[in-house]
């Protein structure tokens, strides 16, 4: 397979961030056959690829193999990983779905997990350059609900039968830790027994314990990148190191912690996917976020193509080979990008959807990306809708907490 390289439309100009060399990527030296360009003491002596190679064989069958041993160990050295991204071809993914479809269906059958998400400010305090409601856009159409909206929001889906609520929302200071408490501890009261995620970006260690112990169950922070440069390229005003600090103390006060990366960022290449998989890998979230790179009109990246779904379904295949316990949500990017993204992403092992329990008046005001698909299920009718298509793809649908498998043994699932 060779990965889809993001390039600008407008201009090559790199604008600040060094373009890496060709060579200083695993695919330049893996793929094609050029083994010879790679010198063995640089190799991971447990490469099983740079062997089987050795011994003559093929491509397809040294992409089994590593399949093989990915299913059965949950593992691969990184010049494994790449050789396989770079060499795997349509039967070879056919072959990796199938595992990773397994996989998940070993853990959590096939149930679908159905989160309602509740998107409650679009203001941001951050930089993100690929971001449409990032500090510098004039021209989003902001918004704040009010905590009885929240409230109300969680209460409808109550009715529906959720029993999870994701409330996300940028970095927006207007939100003090008393207000998120008094929100939290307001929703646990009202709906018992429920959980409560949160996706609202980096905070302090003591901001992070204080909300634990108001009743958050769960922390959704995307990683994005693992490549310094470019993260810095992308949030000129902040460090890789602060992110990774960040998921570090969210797994270290026990929230179910997702972490997760977008696919097709410009200049990427296979070195940086492995990269990210070694992340996750050493991690071990709970949950992982992964979704294509979508541009937005009004962001500084208008001028870049967006990522594709065949990468990203590639990704998320692997995601669940390396950790087969972790919630894996089908984004609603996948379904942005292609109509039949989140149907291919279930495909490949994802778990877990999250419709919209947002004020129906302000979805499109939480802009992220061009064309942004939301699912909404704010009336029953709607949520039939999903239930059928699951049960058409040949899921079924689970409104339960659906904690991730990957907790400790004994705590509630």
């Amino acid at each position: 397979m060779s990965i889809k390289t993001n390039k600008k439309l407008k201009t090559n100009k790199s604008e600040g961030i060094k373009k890496p060399s060709e060579n200083s990527y695993a695919r330049s030296s893996i793929s094609d056959g050029n083994l010879e360009i790679i010198e063995k003491k640089n190799i991971d002596n447990k490469s099983v690829s740079f062997k089987l190679k050795e011994d003559g064989n093929s491509n397809e069958e040294i992409v089994t193999k590593l399949i093989d041993i990915l299913y059965l160990e949950n593992d691969l050295c990184d010049e494994d990983l790449a050789y396989l991204i770079d060499n795997i071809n349509e039967d070879g993914k056919k072959y990796l779905f199938e595992h990773s479809k397994k996989l998940r269906d070993k853990y959590y059958g096939n149930k679908v997990y159905l989160r309602g998400l509740i998107e409650f400010t679009n203001y941001c305090k951050r930089e993100c350059k690929y971001c449409g409601i990032n500090v510098f856009n004039k021209k989003a159409n902001r918004y704040r609900l009010t905590k009885e909206e929240i409230i109300k929001s969680c209460l409808l889906g109550e009715k529906l039968g959720y029993n999870t609520f994701v409330l996300q929302g940028g970095e927006d200071p207007h939100y003090t830790d008393e207000m998120y408490v008094d929100i939290v501890k307001s929703i646990k009261s009202l709906i018992p027994g429920c959980a409560v995620t949160l996706s609202i970006g980096e905070k302090s260690y003591e901001t992070y314990k204080l909300l634990k112990e108001a009743g958050v169950d769960r922390f959704l922070l995307r990683h994005e990148t693992t490549n310094e440069d470019l993260y810095r390229w992308l949030h000129p005003l902040s460090e890789f190191s602060t992110r990774k600090k960040c998921l570090e103390d969210l797994k270290s006060l026990g929230y179910q912690t997702g972490a997760g990366f977008m696919v097709g960022l410009p200049w990427y290449r296979t070195k940086d996917y492995v990269k990210d998989l070694r992340f996750i890998k050493n991690l071990e979230p709970e949950m992982v976020g992964i979704g294509p790179y979508i541009t937005h009109k009004d962001t500084q990246m208008n001028h870049y193509e967006s990522g594709d779904l065949d990468t990203t379904i590639l990704m998320l295949a692997l995601v669940r080979m390396l950790l087969p316990k972790v919630l894996l949500p089908a984004t609603t990017a996948l379904g942005t990008i292609d109509y039949d993204g989140r149907e291919a992403g279930l495909n490949v092992g994802c778990n877990v959807i999250m419709p919209n329990l947002s004020p129906e008046d302000h979805r499109d005001d939480y802009s992220l990306y061009n064309d942004k698909k939301s699912s909404g299920s704010e009336s029953a009718q709607a949520l039939k809708l999903i239930k059928d298509q699951l049960k058409d793809f040949g899921y079924v649908c689970d409104m339960a907490r659906g904690d991730s498998k990957m907790l400790t043994v004994g705590k509630k699932r």
